[in-house]
């Protein structure tokens, strides 16, 4: 079975926008633990737009499953997520001014840089892995760098439709079979919701999706836990 990690950074963007204590992140995550989630992903970015290191914190100790810590790759964050110490990190780009990540991280670029702050984490028994594009020198670059795995970033394949998402779907298919020819553990996540996750979750090299916005704006209809079941459904019957 597919695992299935639940991020939790837009139950604290709603409560942030009050500057209030509710809704908690932290018993949004204990409710998708309770659903079956196989981990908690949460994104502690430079400007603190949602989720807190309190949040972070009180995750860690109150969690049942894993907690991966997204982050930019700044001195700042890696002795940060040292003292923290949860289970997985993954080292995502990041810039103030956009919405969402855009995209994978430049691993050929920062090579250095990146296989300094996995070696430290990894180090302190942290599992890390890279969010690249399904590009091979990227993947190839992230194998060099000591890295435990990479998240495919999955935007790409979801932001277009029809012949294009085919043939994003494929760059995803060989990026995964070539990381996991190199001894790399393939997640993949980024704009994945109800509609398009199918095809993704039966990419038997992923062993990891790793979901939040599309299942948290289900949640408010229904339900965290029912929102959870939801897509926990859709993964099982992929791997049938």
């Amino acid at each position: 079975m597919i695992r299935l990690g639940i991020n939790v950074d837009h139950v604290a963007t709603v409560r942030q926008a009050r500057l209030a204590q509710l809704p908690d992140p932290v018993e949004a995550a204990l409710l998708a633990e309770k659903a079956g989630a196989s981990g908690i992903t949460v994104h502690l970015r430079e400007d603190r737009r949602h989720i807190q290191e309190h949040d972070v914190r009180r995750l860690i100790a109150r969690a049942r499953t894993k907690v991966n810590l997204e982050m930019a790759v700044t001195p700042t964050m890696v002795r940060l997520a040292e003292r923290l110490r949860p289970q997985d990190a993954c080292f995502v780009p990041e810039k103030r001014q956009e919405l969402t990540t855009e995209g994978g991280l430049n691993v050929v670029a920062h090579k250095r840089r990146i296989k300094d702050a996995v070696a430290r984490l990894q180090g302190r028994g942290i599992q890390v892995a890279l969010f690249i594009d399904p590009v091979r020198e990227q993947i190839e670059c992230a194998k060099d760098t000591g890295a435990h795995g990479i998240e495919i970033h999955t935007g790409s394949y979801c932001n277009v439709t029809g012949a294009k998402r085919a043939r994003e779907l494929r760059k995803i298919v060989a990026g995964t079979k070539l990381a996991q020819g190199l001894g790399l553990e393939v997640h993949g996540g980024h704009g994945l919701d109800y509609e398009n996750v199918l095809p993704i979750a039966r990419i038997r090299e992923i062993v990891e999706l790793n979901i939040g916005h599309s299942i948290i704006a289900r949640a408010v209809i229904v339900g965290m836990q029912q929102a959870v079941r939801e897509m926990k459904t859709i993964l099982a019957r992929a791997r049938r």
